[in-house]
């Protein structure tokens, strides 16, 4: 008994190598279909936001009156916007049987409103002299849709930003536990945390409240489609297209969360397009790539 020894011909080599890559891809699919750019589905923490629209309020604020009737304004002494410490002087009134009284700031703080004019009367009954912004400290109170309320808890940071005055820093302080019965709206209290901070009374501003972050696989907001089933997301495997089902979640900065249906790795068409079916063969090149060239 022997055992002859057979080199393989060319035809069983060219079997054996599609036998040992099936994935591998066919010479004519890659010289056919269409160039498309692809990004890689990449890790990524968004940050779940509420908005609140609402007005710039003094925390604290303190009044100066006179102390009794029949008093004339002699002198003021600090105009609106002064910053003032407690115990100095503000105006000067003259006493009807002579001698002067001097009234002073309550409180360190920013004056917010002064209505004393030099050579009238002082009355009691009529606006305070003077209205203290106590330590410059500003709040905004603001109305929260009820479906965000849950959402708000206090000691979140806020971002606000102010009509005529630059970009503040705050942080919640308390959320109401009720909410309008017509309007559907809950009010929110934000203290600004930003030091010193050049606000007027009264002043509107839209804050960005941080309610939690959520970490996923993320892609351009481009990648999406949208049908009668919800959202999907062409990926690329072999050269050829695949649609897949996908849940998305929250969005920032042109990217957005794929919460389900897409893993990280995945090579995705970075502008998805009706045009481009389900087996289609397209040739790719990364996004990062064509920005280079």
């Amino acid at each position: 008994m022997y055992y002859e020894l057979r080199k393989p011909g060319i035809a069983a080599l060219a079997l054996a190598a599609i036998v040992a890559l099936p994935d591998a891809v066919p010479a004519q699919d890659t010289l056919k279909g269409v160039t498309v750019t692809v990004v890689k589905a990449t890790k990524a923490c968004f940050a779940a936001t509420a908005e609140v629209f609402g007005v710039m309020l003094p925390m604290e604020e303190a009044s100066v009156t006179p102390p009794r009737e029949g008093l004339r304004i002699s002198q003021v002494l600090v105009d609106p916007g002064a910053t003032v410490t407690a115990g100095q002087a503000l105006i000067r009134l003259t006493q009807p049987e002579g001698g002067e009284i001097t009234l002073v700031a309550p409180v360190a703080g920013t004056i917010s409103n002064v209505s004393a004019t030099v050579g009238t009367m002082a009355s009691v009954r009529a606006d305070p002299l003077f209205r203290i912004i106590a330590r410059g400290e500003f709040e905004m109170v603001g109305d929260v849709p009820a479906k965000d309320m849950p959402a708000l808890a206090a000691g979140q940071v806020a971002t606000i930003r102010v009509v005529g005055a630059p970009s503040v820093q705050g942080r919640v302080r308390s959320v109401s536990s009720t909410i309008d019965p017509i309007t559907q709206v809950g009010q929110v209290r934000i203290q600004i945390t930003t030091p010193r901070p050049r606000l007027l009374v009264n002043a509107s501003g839209r804050a960005t409240i941080k309610t939690g972050e959520s970490c996923n696989v993320a892609v351009p907001l481009t990648a999406i489609l949208y049908g009668s089933g919800g959202a999907v997301i062409q990926v690329v495997r072999r050269q050829r297209i695949e649609t897949k089902q996908i849940e998305v979640g929250l969005m920032s900065s042109g990217q957005i969360e794929v919460k389900e249906g897409l893993n990280e790795g995945d090579i995705v068409v970075a502008r998805a397009g009706a045009l481009l079916r389900e087996g289609d063969a397209v040739r790719t090149i990364m996004a990062e790539e064509r920005a280079t060239k």
